[in-house]
């Protein structure tokens, strides 16, 4: 039975992989096609799977986003009256940056036509209707550690898309606190907006022992920050999942993270030695312990991951999508 899936993302733009990590891991029978608005509205598709849907209802140009919500109408409309199967995966909680009551309402709309939900982990709060648990997938097969990578002592790293919810000012503030004169800080990744930017090159200027790098970087850079890091750091509170974190551990780097129910199934996951929880606020002493852990780590076997390989992710995609359409059928 082959199932024509459309996604709610486009081709990856380097912000994030887990769209090509997927499509490349599809199980037979599934055939992905990614988002247009015409494919939405006038496209032939068995299945409908969202991710990260205020991403349909945003944009910066005001009119924009005004044509973008009336296409969502109509969209909402069209998977009503064609009975289309629905799938929305649980990246997060809740939406990063809050939205207004519109999207709100939007949103609230396609969760009740919504067949059924794919949970990254056995913590997240279930929707009503169907759920299933769908771990998110490792980056071994994706990024390489670069021939010869050595960590540099006391090298601290932060990476990824810098958004307010990371906590990078936390971050900067306990590490600028931190006496040691052989601590380094690096903070890569795009920031969200110019008031990070700014914040971030303000840090930087204010401690020579900081530096960053302000953009999207190509995987074999980010490998060699990663595998040049004692220590990623990522201090990001009511951590629900991270695909930063899996990174991370792929290139056998121990990660330093605030603790939480999804934290800590994925430390026990993973083994002891790779994943370092903190309660409470990040500090100085937070920082110099959990590098002390980490440097006791080293020679460790690397982390475990159970059933987060794509090629086994892509075949349970594609039984869920199938659970979706007997259900849509059955109603």
């Amino acid at each position: 039975m082959t199932v024509t899936v459309l996604l709610s993302l486009g081709p990856s733009d380097g912000t994030t992989k887990y769209v090509t990590q997927l499509v490349e891991g599809k199980a037979p029978g599934t055939r992905y096609l990614y988002f247009s608005w015409y494919a939405a509205l006038f496209g032939r598709y068995d299945v409908f799977h969202v991710h990260w849907p205020e991403h349909l209802l945003r944009a910066r140009n005001p009119f924009t986003q005004v044509c973008r919500r009336a296409l969502f109408r109509l969209l909402l409309l069209r998977l009503r009256w064609t009975r289309t199967a629905v799938v929305r995966t649980e990246h997060n909680r809740a939406p990063h940056e809050r939205g207004d009551t519109e999207e709100s309402a939007l949103t609230a709309r396609l969760d009740a036509c919504t067949t059924l939900h794919i949970c990254l982990n056995p913590t997240a709060v279930r929707r009503r209707g169907i759920s299933v648990t769908i771990p998110h997938g490792h980056y071994r097969d994706r990024y390489e550690a670069p021939s010869g990578a050595q960590a540099e002592r006391g090298r601290l790293l932060s990476f990824g898309y810098i958004r307010p919810y990371k906590g990078i000012d936390r971050l900067i503030d306990a590490f600028s606190q931190a006496a040691d004169p052989d601590l380094r800080l690096r903070l890569v990744g795009k920031p969200i907006d110019v008031g990070l930017r700014h914040a971030v090159e303000r840090a930087c200027a204010k401690d020579p022992r900081i530096s960053a790098r302000l953009e999207f970087v190509p995987d074999d850079a980010l490998a060699q920050e990663v595998c040049s890091a004692e220590l990623v750091v990522l201090p990001i509170h009511e951590m629900h999942n991270s695909g930063t974190v899996l990174l991370a551990l792929s290139l056998c780097r121990p990660v330093l993270v605030p603790r939480s129910p999804a934290n800590e199934l994925l430390c026990a996951e993973v083994g002891l030695g790779w994943m370092h929880l903190y309660d409470g606020d990040l500090s100085p002493q937070v920082l110099m312990d959990g590098l002390s852990a980490a440097r006791a780590g080293i020679g460790l076997p690397e982390p475990r991951f159970e059933g987060r390989d794509w090629l086994s992710i892509g075949q349970r995609h594609y039984e869920a999508y199938v659970r979706a359409l007997v259900e849509v059928g059955r109603r």
